[in-house]
């Protein structure tokens, strides 16, 4: 039970919103260890790509800190060495082709060809995983993109994702090249999803996190559909790139401002900040309008909210915020 609007909000986001510190740590902790589990992968199986260790980079809203409790998944990329192959892209995928002296990469092939095989390649990790005494009894399987690895002792699973990074073309820009799902080979750069989330969070004195974090929370209330967390974090961004006057530390002011914003920005595409997969926002009519009603509704609650604070109402002011985030909200004392 709290007594101010600011307190019950210092209270929501560190007991149900952001991640807790103590299983934060816990899980950077097992991530650090199952990097240096996989670096020992080539000398445990002669079979096993090399690697190259040094483009190996963390990705997902874990990395980039937009995670909202609980935390369920840790995303890392693992780079390989392609030994002199190369790549070549097409509308639908991406080939890599393998040297005809690189004996690891050569056995991970579509049969008879010299074509990489993305799900032979994300298999050889689980065949070694599965190796690996601490991970006896974890589920490992393969997911689309990555390998899966589900320990049983935390609450989060590992997608562990396979990837080759590239020279630079003739834009002067390099890539990460993953998995597709279907056996080929995508382009991706979580390097600069990363420096995005850094650059505008700095530059609103680091108040801009908390908003991504809480709007997810919000997002995940059953009152609408769902929008994907990455589309949400993106439209978050794109209002906040824009948006001369900087974020305040008091999250509840920041509130109005974005669900005003996407009560409208929902309607449009968002694009990928990658340059990659073009618009990002696949939501059907039907759920932008859902979206859009609910964002309506909750901005005027949020107003309101804000109202009765000035004019004193402190738990009339509480209890309205609850109705826009749910019962788990901290209660007036």
């Amino acid at each position: 039970m709290v007594k101010t609007v600011n307190e019950a909000f210092t209270v929501f986001l560190r007991d149900r919103v952001n991640l807790d510190p103590g299983e934060t740590q816990k899980a950077r902790c097992s991530r650090d260890w199952l990097f240096t589990q996989i670096n020992l992968f080539p000398n445990k199986d002669a079979s096993f790509p090399s690697l190259h260790s040094e483009k190996d980079i963390s990705l997902g809203s874990f990395a980039r800190r937009t995670k909202k409790r609980e935390l369920d998944d840790i995303d890392l990329m693992i780079a390989l060495s392609a030994e002199g192959g190369v790549y070549e892209e097409f509308a639908d995928r991406i080939d890599i082709y393998v040297s005809d002296y690189d004996f690891r990469l050569k056995t991970l092939c579509i049969d008879n060809t010299n074509i990489l095989n993305s799900r032979i390649v994300i298999n050889k990790f689980i065949s070694l995983l599965e190796k690996v005494e601490l991970y006896e009894k974890a589920e490992i399987n393969r997911n689309h993109e990555a390998a899966t690895l589900n320990l049983k002792s935390y609450t989060w699973t590992f997608d562990i994702v396979p990837c080759f990074f590239t020279q630079r073309d003739w834009l002067n820009k390099d890539y990460y090249l993953i998995p597709d799902g279907q056996g080929y080979w995508k382009k991706t750069d979580p390097r600069i999803d990363r420096n995005r989330v850094t650059k505008i969070n700095q530059c609103h004195d680091g108040n801009v996190l908390n908003v991504i974090r809480l709007m997810k929370y919000w997002n995940k209330r059953p009152t609408m559909p769902s929008m994907l967390s990455y589309l949400l974090e993106n439209m978050i961004l794109d209002f906040y790139s824009t948006h001369e006057t900087k974020a305040s530390k008091s999250v509840y002011l920041e509130v109005p401002k974005i669900l005003a914003y996407i009560q409208t920005a929902i309607f449009y595409e968002v694009c990928d900040p990658k340059g990659i997969q073009g618009n990002i926002n696949q939501l059907s009519h039907e759920d932008r309008c859902k979206i859009s009603n609910r964002a309506s509704l909750d901005s005027l609650k949020a107003i309101c909210a804000k109202n009765l604070q000035e004019n004193g109402d402190l738990k009339g002011s509480i209890e309205k915020w609850r109705e826009v985030f749910g019962g788990h909200f901290p209660t007036y004392a």
